[in-house]
């Protein structure tokens, strides 16, 4: 039996953290803030449950097989619901497009806005199943430490087919021309850290997980996710310590021997950290053991940072559904301002999510619940006065597409941004969504999940492999468990299944 620490408890720590206990470790979780979920926490203010971080459920079998790879299923820890529209556009001038969870009805949709683009977009989503099939079941499951891993056939061929060297905006352009089916089919992408000419045509695979997987919602929330994993993990002995900061790592020539917290030093026999990459490296370890200095950071291009508005609304809004993107001004501009010339966006694009209208639990009777969020670059300056100038723009907008008094009602705010994701996450720049998925740091070109000076030092989280989002998050947390793992089994024999 050997200890293991993990750092962090978010999606990547749970997961990590019941793999490893499965195989009859003993295994404590350190959590610096108050609750565990990492960006996945949730709060409650006024009879409104928020959850603070990811609101989009896509990708299911993801889920189910992190469970089933423990006997459970995702139903013994939370219900899903399959949302019909997924979501809907605004594009402005009262013209709104809600995307049907039904196919037939989504293929009559497209062809009713350009002729010919059902057919196109069948062919879209073929090849976007495939993309899927090689992308989050081959090469996401990969521990990327060399191109070796990757030199066989039918990875190769499928990394061919998918498309890896052609651009998301250009493949997607190919099939359709309508601006307003562009968006749709590029949207999903927004958040990978790069516009969609520097986004691999991989990830069409995302919108085969929209359009065809479709989306769902765990009733109480994203939360209900990480409480079902706590709770496996807790189940299996899995040690899980809050408001316990981890100031220091402790190594000897080659090992980690312990590490510091602010409830005391934590022995082990290996360490796994699945906090933020940078901070472990830059402010935890000593130089002598880092994989990479500060400029290969300084040179890494990160993922979208963003400014939310957690708010309560003491009426209904009839024309928002769970799932709401406000595309009413240029995605061009805001996206250059996010990523070629970083700056606080002129006239940005937004996402409304209202839980609500599909779950009453997390809003008082008769009210809704706006989760606001607006795409911005990482390292910005924020101040209460931008936070609030941001929030008066973003309301005035809601409320004119939405056609109805909202700011009026509202009944509770909260604001989060740059300088909240540092506080609380030790966030590299304040970014929400880790490092870009360009074809310059995908695979072996991400930081390592293995630190080079220290044997039983790990990492895992969304910036190293496979990626930023939910799903790649569950598997870092396998593949770290299976890389240290491997490590142990040289005394202790233990494998991972």
């Amino acid at each position: 039996m050997s200890k293991i620490n993990i750092i962090g408890s978010g999606f990547s720590g749970l997961a990590a953290a019941a793999y490893l206990a499965k195989q009859g470790n003993t295994v404590t979780v350190l959590e610096k803030n108050a609750h565990i979920g990492g960006r996945a926490r949730a709060f409650e203010e006024n009879g409104f449950m928020f959850d603070m971080g990811p609101s989009w459920y896509w990708m299911p079998d993801a889920f189910e097989t992190f469970f089933n790879n423990f006997g459970k299923t995702t139903s013994d820890y939370y219900d899903l619901k399959k949302l019909d529209p997924g979501f809907q556009i605004f594009f402005g001038k009262g013209e709104v497009i809600q995307i049907p969870d039904n196919k037939e009805e989504l293929l009559e949709l497209f062809e009713s806005i350009e002729k010919g683009s059902g057919d196109k977009l069948t062919t879209f989503l073929k090849e976007g199943e495939f993309k899927y099939r090689v992308g989050m079941q081959k090469l996401a499951y990969k521990p990327a430490l060399s191109w070796l891993e990757f030199a066989n056939y039918e990875v190769i061929n499928g990394a061919i087919k998918s498309h890896m060297f052609r651009s998301i905006k250009n493949y997607v352009r190919s099939f359709f021309k309508d601006e307003r089916l562009v968006a749709i089919m590029e949207f999903p992408v927004l958040f990978l850290g790069a516009r969609p000419k520097n986004i691999p045509a991989l990830y069409s695979l995302m919108n085969y997980a929209a359009l065809e997987l479709g989306t769902f919602y765990p009733m109480g929330g994203m939360r209900k996710i990480t409480e079902g994993m706590q709770q496996l993990a807790m189940e299996m002995g899995v040690d899980i310590i809050t408001n316990c900061e981890v100031n220091k790592i402790n190594a000897t020539h080659k090992l980690v021997s312990s590490v510091n917290t602010s409830q005391g030093e934590f022995a082990c026999d290996a360490l796994l950290a699945t906090g933020d990459y940078h901070h472990i490296e830059q402010k935890l370890l000593d130089p002598e053991f880092r994989n990479y200095k500060t400029g290969y950071w300084d040179k890494k291009t990160l993922a979208p940072s963003c400014l939310i508005f957690y708010v309560g609304v003491s009426k209904k809004i009839k024309k928002l559904i769970h799932h709401n993107l406000f595309f009413d001004r240029d995605f061009e501009k805001h996206s250059f301002e996010i990523y070629d010339e970083p700056q606080w966006p002129s006239d940005p694009l937004f996402y409304v999510c209202c839980p609500s209208k599909t779950d009453e639990s997390v809003a008082p009777i008769g009210m809704e619940n706006l989760f606001i969020l607006i795409p911005i670059a990482p390292g910005l300056n924020d101040t209460n006065e931008l936070r609030e100038s941001y929030y008066t723009k973003v309301m005035e907008r809601l409320e004119k597409e939405c056609d109805d008094s909202i700011n009026a009602h509202v009944i509770y705010k909260k604001r989060y941004c740059v300088n909240d994701f540092v506080t609380d996450y030790n966030a590299f720049k304040g970014n929400a969504y880790g490092l870009a998925n360009t074809l310059s740091q995908t695979a072996v070109f991400k930081p390592s999940i293995r630190n080079k000076h220290l044997k039983n030092l790990f990492y895992a989280g969304q910036l190293t492999v496979p990626g930023p989002g939910v799903p790649p998050a569950l598997i870092s947390g396998k593949i770290s468990a299976q890389q240290t793992i491997n490590y142990l089994k040289k005394t202790n024999h233990e494998a991972l299944v």
